[in-house]
C-alpha cells in the first residue's frame, strides 16, 4: 500500500512486514546494507524489513540468514514484495514496521524525510562497550555472551536535493548524533556497561538524495540548514518510534528505579531492600505506596541529580577525594525529597552509619536505598503531634 509521496520523486509503501521507498527519479544512496550497500547510484528501492519478533522467536529465523547469507536474504524478502533485489538496499529489524514513524522538515524547497523504526530496551549500548564477537579467518567468534537480537534503530533518510558523496557521509554523522542525543535525554541505559546508551549494536541507516537537482549540497554538517533539517527530522521520528515500539518516553523515565537500571537495580529488589530496613508498619506503608514514591517528580529529580554526580566522578570531572562532601550533600537532598522535610548532610551521615561511599554500582545503589529508608522513616514523624 502506498502511504506517502515526497518531492515528486519518491513513493513510500508498506506491505506486510516491509516499508520501502520507491525512487521515481534517480537517487544517490548511502547505506549499511550487507548486500548492495555502500555508495550507489543505480538503486530503485530502499527498504526496512521486520525479520523476526523482538523476543523468543523460534523456527527459521530470517535474521540469521540476513547475517550469513545477505544476498539470499535480500532476494527472498525483496522478491516477495515485488522489489528487484539487485536494485535495492535493505535494513533489517525486529521492530514492527507498523510502528515506523515519518517526520518531514522543509526549508525553501529543500525537503528532508526520516522514516524510523526503533527499539533499544534489549540491545542498547554505549560506544566503547565490551564487544560480543570478533571476525576471524574461520568466521565469527563469540566473546562471552551472544548479543541479544531485540533492539535496533533503523532510519531511512530521503533528501529532495542532490548531495555529494562526502555530504552523504557528513549526513550520516549528523543522523548518529541526533539519535544519540535522544537516547541521552532519555538516559537510556546500556545493556553492556553502566553507561548511557548511544545507540544499539545493530543500528542501520539508508540515505537517499535526488540526483540532477538545481542545488547540489557539498556538506550536511550541523552549521548547514540541511544538517539542521536532518537532525530535527531524525530526532522527531526516533522519539515517536521509541514511544510506539516500547513506550520509551520522557514520562516513562520519570521513575527513580528507572534511573538505577543501568547499575543493575530492579523494582522488586529495590522495594524489598527498602521495606526490610523500615519498621514493619512503615515498610508495609512504603510497599503499598511505592508507585507514588517511585514517580514523585521531586524525588526522581533528586535521584537523577545524584546519578549525574556519580557519573562526574566516573568521568573524572569531580575529584574522588571530595566524594564524601559532594555525594552526601546530594544524598541529603534525596532523603529530604522522600521525607518532604529538610534533612541536612550531618544528620543524614549520622543516620547512614558506616556506609562507605564509592562510585561502584553496588555502593551507589545502596546509598540511594538508604536515602529512601531515612527519608521514609522521617516522613510522618511528628506530623500529628501537638
Amino acid at each position: 500500500m502506498k502511504i506517502g509521496q515526497y518531492y515528486e520523486a519518491v513513493e513510500l509503501h508498506r506491505e506486510e512486514k516491509i516499508v520501502f521507498a520507491r525512487f521515481l527519479k534517480p537517487h544517490r544512496v548511502l547505506s549499511t546494507c550487507r548486500f548492495n550497500g555502500g555508495m550507489r547510484e543505480d538503486l530503485e528501492f530502499l527498504y526496512n524489513h521486520q525479520s523476526c519478533e523482538p523476543r523468543a522467536h523460534s523456527g527459521i529465523d530470517l535474521c540469521h540468514v540476513a547475517t550469513k547469507e545477505p544476498e539470499r536474504y535480500q532476494k527472498r524478502i525483496a522478491n516477495k514484495a515485488g522489489i528487484d533485489y539487485e536494485k535495492s538496499a535493505s535494513l533489517g529489524t525486529a521492530a514492527n514496521v507498523n510502528n515506523a514513524v515519518v517526520a518531514r522538515e522543509n526549508f525553501e524547497g529543500l525537503e528532508v524525510i526520516a522514516i524510523t523504526t526503533a527499539g533499544v530496551g534489549g540491545n542498547g549500548g554505549r560506544a566503547g562497550d565490551p564487544a560480543s564477537y570478533y571476525q576471524s579467518e574461520e568466521g565469527t567468534v563469540i566473546i562471552g555472551r551472544k548479543p541479544p537480537q531485540a533492539g535496533t534503530i533503523n532510519t531511512i533518510l530521503l533528501v529532495s536535493e542532490e548531495m555529494t558523496q562526502g555530504a552523504l557521509v557528513s549526513a550520516s554523522t549528523v543522523m548518529t548524533e541526533a539519535k544519540s542525543s535522544v537516547l541521552q535525554e532519555l538516559m537510556a541505559p546500556s545493556k553492556y556497561s553502566e553507561g548511557i546508551a548511544t545507540g544499539t549494536g545493530t543500528d542501520q541507516i539508508g540515505i537517499a538524495c535526488q540526483l540532477g537537482t538545481r542545488i547540489r549540497h557539498t556538506d550536511a554538517n550541523k552549521h548547514s540548514k540541511l544538517g539542521e533539517l536532518i537532525g530535527k527530522a531524525v530526532r522527531r521520528s526516533l522519539q515517536e518510534a521509541l514511544n510506539l515500539q516500547s513506550g520509551l518516553t520522557p514520562d516513562a523515565r520519570r521513575s527513580s528505579v528507572a534511573q538505577l537500571l543501568r547499575f543493575g537495580e530492579t523494582q522488586e529488589r529495590f522495594t524489598a531492600e527498602v521495606k526490610a530496613r523500615l519498621p514493619e508498619a512503615q515498610g508495609a506503608l512504603f510497599e503499598a505506596n511505592f508507585l507514588s514514591a517511585n514517580h514523585d517528580p521531586v524525588t526522581v529529580a533528586a535521584v537523577q541529580a545524584l546519578v549525574h554526580v556519580r557519573d562526574q566522578f566516573v568521568w573524572g570531572v569531580s575529584p574522588v577525594n571530595c566524594i564524601h562532601e559532594i555525594m552526601l550533600g546530594h544524598a541529603a537532598v534525596l532523603a529530604s525529597a522522600v521525607a518532604n522535610k529538610a534533612i541536612d548532610r550531618d544528620a543524614l551521615q549520622e543516620r547512614l552509619g558506616d556506609l562507605e561511599l564509592s562510585v561502584e554500582s553496588a555502593s551507589f545503589v545502596e546509598l540511594v536505598r538508604r536515602c529512601f529508608v531515612v527519608g521514609y522513616e522521617l516522613k510522618w514523624e511528628g506530623r500529628f503531634e501537638d
